[in-house]
């Protein structure tokens, strides 16, 4: 798909699309099929059979008859995308506001060499295109076409493009080897995923049949100790085993689950276009504009201090469909700290990452956030009490560590403004800093809680475009009253002086 000779003419999706559609409708509809094949019965006559095949055979023709009907054709600026024959749409779409290019190959999609495109926007709900399916070369030159022109149509393409770039020569900015990899499966914890989505399904085919697993497992260990006469260190010792026993587990799927979706991680950089591609059997591939991203998150747990690894993530103007990330969410899985801070150095290279001064919060916020825990011991207390008696006093044991976690994250928490990013730091054993430029900054926001204003203390939320669910929000938290007001009037000056990029 080259420039020249492609503008103005009308192309077909790849000839076997139609079974591709097929397959993801099956998917959506394979419940209600399923019901019909084996509760269909009636009279004693097989119908469940025929209705089935009556379905997937409405599927099948619905497939042809989108291939049939789906054209789409390159412009000088924009993709022009008709579908329909009785429900006709004609779909515009220019370049410059295309925000993120996904291609994705499942292992079918990669034996017959095709691959499915997504071209969204941001905030866009569903994607501006969806091409189901592509060759792969045609799926490929789509998206270097998009970069290409996209990217002359916006300034910073024009500044690319004046500074002697050529968006269309790639580096490779991070790879992830194998032992990577495996080291991200270490620290993360997907693996629990696999173990709750496999109890549940067992559970739908034997109600005790988890109950009976523990049970097995009770006798297998705590049985035979008890017949030994083994003590008290012995049954802990057995109760141990289970939960070391669980823990291989979760390691063994989180590791699998890191290999099938991370193997292969590369992270190249086409002139302002970010590029990511992964996957073991399912190959995915997704980009974004560099002046997309809206903040910036860096986390690091206990396993990664271990390893001497962080992640680096950012949130970008594309939003989330059905709870599915389709946006590019990370530019490192697993890295070390110079490299995701050389990564963030070199991606804004305006900014000063690490930045050197960082403000504390108020001296009175380890008690703030003591309260919760603190006031959580006291009820406990009291309900035991009322239960146990002079017993239950010792859940008030639990207020000399609530208070000493509270201070261990109050010395560690900050933040830091350095007049081009705005930053947030917290975490005791798990750590995340979190940042962004005050050209993404949308809105500004103080409160104040009764218990606050008693301590004269506020907290300033700061508002970007496409956060995450999971993403920790952008808030300064538990800040002096006075230095709070002060930071919100200087922000929302600055903010009010700059140009919104998004």
């Amino acid at each position: 798909m080259s420039d020249d000779g492609a503008i103005g003419a009308e192309r077909r999706l790849h000839p076997l699309s139609w079974l591709f559609v097929l397959i993801q409708q099956l998917k959506q509809f394979i419940v209600p099929l399923l019901a019909l094949l084996l509760f269909g019965r009636s009279g004693g006559q097989d119908d469940g059979q025929w209705w089935t095949l009556v379905g997937v055979g409405v599927l099948a023709l619905g497939s042809i008859w989108q291939y049939l009907t789906y054209r789409y054709r390159i412009e000088a600026d924009s993709l022009v995308v008709r579908s329909g024959v009785l429900h006709r749409s004609l779909r515009q779409i220019p370049f410059a506001r295309i925000h993120n290019v996904a291609l994705h190959q499942s292992l079918l999609h990669r034996m017959f060499g095709v691959a499915e495109v997504r071209l969204e926007s941001a905030g866009g709900r569903k994607p501006e295109a969806q091409m189901r399916v592509l060759r792969l070369s045609d799926a490929l030159a789509l998206e270097t076409l998009v970069r290409r022109r996209g990217g002359a149509a916006a300034a910073t393409g024009q500044a690319d493009a004046a500074a002697g770039v050529d968006a269309g020569t790639g580096t490779t900015l991070l790879q992830l080897p194998p032992a990577e990899v495996l080291r991200l499966g270490l620290v993360s914890n997907r693996g629990l995923i696999v173990i709750g989505g496999g109890f549940a399904a067992l559970s739908q085919f034997n109600a005790r049949l988890l109950s009976n697993l523990f049970e097995g497992w009770g006798r297998a260990l705590f049985g035979w100790a008890g017949q030994q006469h083994f003590g008290i260190e012995q049954f802990a010792l057995a109760g141990a085993s289970l939960l070391l026993a669980f823990l291989l587990l979760l390691r063994l799927f989180s590791i699998a689950l890191a290999l099938l979706q991370y193997f292969g991680f590369r992270l190249d950089e086409h002139g302002r276009r970010l590029t990511v591609e992964r996957g073991l059997l399912t190959r995915l591939r997704t980009s974004t504009s560099r002046r997309r991203i809206q903040a910036w998150t860096l986390r690091e747990g206990l396993v990664h201090r271990w390893l001497g690894r962080r992640s680096l993530q950012i949130d970008t103007a594309v939003a989330e469909d059905h709870g599915q990330q389709r946006a590019l969410r990370e530019l490192a899985p697993i890295a070390a700290p110079g490299a995701c801070d050389a990564l963030v150095r070199h991606l804004l290279p305006r900014a000063t990452w690490p930045l050197p001064h960082w403000q504390p919060l108020h001296p009175r916020a380890w008690l703030r956030l003591c309260l919760p825990g603190a006031l959580l011991a006291a009820l406990a207390s009291v309900a035991l009490g009322w239960r146990f008696g002079a017993g239950g006093l010792l859940a008030l044991l639990w207020l000399p560590w609530a208070a000493f976690v509270a201070r261990q994250h109050a010395r560690r928490a900050g933040y830091a403004c350095d007049g081009m990013l705005v930053a947030w730091r917290e975490g005791w054993w798990s750590r995340h800093w979190r940042f962004a430029e005050l050209d993404k900054l949308q809105a500004l926001q103080l409160t104040q809680s009764p218990l606050d204003r008693g301590m004269g203390m506020a907290t300033l939320w700061l508002d970007t475009a496409g956060a995450g669910a999971l993403s920790p929000p952008l808030r300064l938290r538990y800040l002096p009253e006075g230095r709070a007001r002060a930071l919100h009037a200087q922000l929302g000056h600055d903010i009010a002086r700059r140009k919104l990029r998004w």
